[in-house]
């Protein structure tokens, strides 16, 4: 899809109220932010802007609430840390019974002022335009920045545009501009490495994936369902006898396109996934009926290195099997850690995100080396999907 969003600058915002959409949704443990990688990204843009524009209003969402206040969920413990990362003050505007007196209250508040958990308001997540009205009516200009919540088709990400003139946020545009050099105008050859567990969940990103690259590199247990598709024994593995079919469909279309599938050629295998249990190694066909395929093994760690340093653009996503449990987080910390090196040495341009992609990268060190770890979960995968994501759409078309 041709992108025609325009990216917000610190001189359109010049004494202009904004309202700005940002994903503070982060992993939060009695009002303590765990994890701030989210927030850490937005600041410098929005220090920016904000240092140029007459009042900037914050909304996010967190959790969900379903449409009623929740006192668990609100945002307000993101007040602080806020007031420290921006180095100045900032309120916070508590939920409003009638959106329509929000711009009274607003116009009291701060120079930067965040707002409630805005899924407290049931017209958030039905797209109400009333509501999208009511929080166009508090500024002049609507900000996106937050590219992970715009596969959603809420208020406060499509209707409100169109109330307002609409820009892409800075890190929006960025993520964009990544994705989008990535996906549609790649240097070739360009390859995929797709983990996780379910053909099902990424049936659609496998096909629109084989006409896009050159390569595909299949790993986790998805890959387990491809190789029984094959007549190759997988054991007590996790796959999906059920999607058999699709595998050799998805293979046959492979050829059909000429982009090379490539799968694991041995595992780690165990008879349980637990902590401390012995685990050995098969090759291909020898997995063993009380068997699990865990990871994949050293002879497939050699081979999808061998492809990877083959790519000159590599797309990641998923793990390359139970990562989260020793020793099977080999197979992803190797790979991620020669995706990492050959990225920082200039030989590669990579793209990952996507579910638990961020922590795998992270688990393999690799995060300051990637080209461009997108942060986002299922708008990376809708997007992967090659659908439109009504956030963008809607600055697309918006005056």
């Amino acid at each position: 899809m041709k992108n025609h969003y325009k990216v917000i600058d610190e001189k359109q915002v010049k004494n202009k109220k904004i309202i700005m959409r940002v994903d503070f949704n982060v992993p939060m443990k009695g009002g303590k932010i765990l994890d701030d990688t989210r927030i850490r990204r937005v600041i410098p843009g929005l220090k920016i802007l904000a240092n140029s524009a007459k009042q900037t209003f914050l909304i996010t969402h967190f959790g969900r609430p379903k449409g009623a206040v929740s006192k668990d969920l609100s945002v307000q413990p993101l007040q602080d840390y806020l007031r420290k990362a921006l180095s100045c003050n900032v309120s916070f505007l508590p939920y409003v019974d009638k959106p329509s007196k929000l711009k009274e209250k607003a116009n009291k508040e701060e120079k930067i002022c965040l707002l409630e958990n805005c899924r407290f308001y049931p017209g958030e997540e039905k797209n109400d335009l009333d509501l999208a009205r009511a929080f166009a009516n508090i500024a002049d200009i609507y900000v996106n920045d937050a590219f992970s919540c715009s596969h959603r088709a809420h208020a406060s990400i499509q209707s409100i545009t169109k109330f307002l003139p609409s820009y892409a946020g800075p890190v929006l545009a960025a993520e964009l501009k990544a994705l989008s050099n990535t996906l549609e105008n790649p240097t070739r050859p360009f390859a995929a490495f797709v983990g996780g567990a379910k053909i099902s969940t990424k049936l659609s990103i496998l096909e629109n994936l084989i006409s896009k690259v050159d390569k595909l590199l299949l790993a986790g247990a998805m890959a387990n369902t491809f190789l029984a598709a094959k007549k190759v024994p997988v054991g007590a593995s996790l796959y999906e006898p059920d999607l058999i079919q699709t595998a050799n469909m998805i293979l046959n279309l492979a050829k059909e396109k000429k982009c090379q599938i490539i799968l694991p050629i041995d595992g780690v295998v165990s008879k349980s996934l637990q902590a401390g249990e012995v685990s050995d190694t098969r090759l291909n066909g020898m997995v063993k009926d009380d068997e699990m395929i865990m990871d994949i093994g050293p002879e497939s760690i050699v081979l999808f290195k061998k492809h990877i340093a083959q790519s000159r653009t590599l797309l990641w996503n998923g793990p390359a099997g139970a990562f989260e449990i020793a020793p099977y987080d080999l197979g992803t910390k190797s790979l991620g850690d020669y995706i990492g090196k050959r990225t920082s040495a200039g030989y590669l341009i990579s793209v990952a995100g996507g579910g638990d992609t961020v922590a795998a990268v992270n688990l393999a060190g690799a995060g300051n080396e990637i080209s461009y770890l997108s942060l986002a979960g299922g708008a990376f995968l809708e997007w992967m999907e090659g659908k439109i994501l009504p956030g963008i759409e809607a600055l697309n078309s918006a005056d």
